[in-house]
């Protein structure tokens, strides 16, 4: 597996511009590397967002992740490249075929939803305009990757990995999909960093909106160890994700904003390592 020093982001999205600006302050001043923002139609949209976060020099941002589906392929190519160029190389375009929320709000902006098919090979085009508008300026990609045609693709164009399965799955299985991505890169296995996304850490109660962003009970998530989780004290928390990296790979690890200071001293104890 990867043996890559830890990196760490926090994702969320603005309400407000002072709220916004202040998320992602503390994010750099607490030793987030990157402010990660999702992408639909009934958020903030991400690209202007994500330009708004860049003024703090100090950190990265990124798309986690764009929906193909809801832009031509021009387009976000057009709006990553542009975000690269502005940042000087300090944003990392994460694109997907979407989730099925966002098949309703494709139409809603008067494009076709298509086919996982389609959709994948929109993906494909998107990266292949950003390439060519890049130049000699490569903008990271990162892809999601959970099953074959999705490894696939990951491990012939991704920068960055998030191993993308749902929060009942169990660690063998998600280190098994790990090992399968590395093996279909081949001599580009050591470029590609794996990640993995935290719905909750620490030791507050879980929030009932871990249930629509995971379909699954809080409760039920606690007692099956979901590895969309990290509980624990800050220690018992930093020794879990060694566990993680040494048995997955995983070293670039988000965390949802509202647990941004829970997660704080994890930064501290793991730093350098």
């Amino acid at each position: 597996m990867n043996a890559r020093q830890f990196r760490f982001g926090v994702a969320g999205s603005p309400r407000t511009g002072d709220e916004w600006m202040k998320t992602v302050r503390q994010a750099a001043d607490l030793g987030f590397a990157t402010v990660l923002m999702p992408d639909g139609l009934q958020l903030p949209a991400p690209f202007s967002s994500l330009a708004m976060a860049a003024a703090v020099a100090d950190i990265r941002v990124g798309t986690f992740v764009a929906a193909a589906p809801l832009r031509t392929p021009r387009q976000a190519a057009w709006e990553a490249h542009t975000l690269t160029v502005l940042t000087e190389g300090r944003f990392e375009f994460g694109i997907g075929t979407g989730r099925p929320v966002a098949e309703q709000q494709t139409a809603e902006v008067g494009l076709k939803w298509g086919t996982a098919r389609e959709r994948r090979e929109q993906v494909i085009e998107t990266l292949d305009l950003l390439r060519e508008l890049d130049g000699e300026r490569r903008t990271p990609i990162m892809l999601a990757a959970g099953g074959p045609k999705a490894l696939a693709l990951a491990a012939e164009r991704a920068d960055i990995v998030s191993l993308a399965k749902d929060a009942t799955t169990p660690r063998s299985e998600v280190a098994a999909v790990a090992r399968e991505l590395l093996q279909l890169a081949g001599s580009r296995a050591d470029d590609i960093e794996l990640a993995m996304n935290l719905l909750a850490a620490g030791t507050r109660p879980l929030p009932p909106w871990t249930k629509r962003a995971s379909g699954v009970d809080p409760d039920q998530l606690e007692a099956m160890d979901s590895l969309m989780l990290l509980r624990g004290t800050p220690r018992e928390m930093a020794d879990e994700l060694l566990r993680r990296r040494d048995d997955i790979g995983a070293s670039y690890i988000s965390v949802n904003a509202g647990y941004l200071e829970d997660f704080a001293p994890v930064i501290e104890l793991l730093d350098g390592r």
